[in-house]
């Protein structure tokens, strides 16, 4: 398989990493950052709150079965709203705002392709354009079974064995796109939260200059 070659969107980040490495938290952070500096930015996640994403998370609970397939079909369904719908992705950015995501593709190729295989995700979400950064939270499995653990409810990826393959298939996922044009930082997500805040904070400060100077 030849390296992709897709659109980078300016002013587009995205936070992955396998359950428990924090990335809901950074999230918030960065909401909360880029407000303090007058910028305008939508913070969002996968799968989205419009109705297809509701449903995946309907399925993600285990409350709706459906088959691996299946549920790589309805992520790439609702990302497809996510990115290009009415409220999307496009449409924020196209105002000028930055976009952060929790969660993106990166997240189809390595929890759908744990089970699927690598094609079958890869190929559904061929049509979407890369972040201008990947902010890769990388955690041992352990240390996310333990964080895992403290939080209400489980999903069902949530085990030590999918973990582990997930985090194997992430490094895949990421290594293929590493001459893509996106800029790609990986943070050891076990690494205390002041540490881990100060290097997303070191990022995120590059891209509201880089925002500025261009306004």
């Amino acid at each position: 398989m030849e390296t992709p070659q897709r659109k980078v969107l300016e002013g587009f980040v995205v936070l992955e990493g396998i359950d428990g490495s924090g990335t809901t938290t950074q999230l918030e952070r960065i909401g909360a950052m880029t407000g303090s500096h007058g910028i305008g930015a939508w913070t969002s996640f996968e799968p989205s709150d419009l109705p297809t994403g509701q449903f995946v998370r309907r399925v993600l609970s285990g409350e709706v079965a459906a088959l691996p397939g299946t549920i790589a079909r309805l992520f790439a369904a609702d990302r497809h709203e996510h990115i290009f719908g009415a409220n999307g992705a496009l449409e924020h950015l196209g105002r000028g705002e930055l976009v952060i995501f929790d969660r993106y593709f990166f997240s189809s190729l390595a929890y759908q392709g744990m089970d699927c295989g690598f094609d079958l995700p890869f190929q559904l979400n061929a049509e979407f354009p890369l972040p201008e950064l990947l902010l890769f939270f990388d955690l041992e499995v352990d240390i996310a079974m333990e964080r895992v653990f403290r939080r209400p409810g489980r999903d069902i990826y949530e085990t030590h064995g999918a973990l582990e393959r997930v985090r194997a298939a992430y490094q895949k996922a990421i290594g293929f796109f590493e001459d893509s044009g996106m800029r790609i930082v990986r943070i050891d997500a076990a690494s205390p939260l002041a540490e881990v805040s100060s290097r997303v904070d070191l990022e995120m400060g590059r891209i509201i200059e880089k925002k500025r100077g261009h306004g």
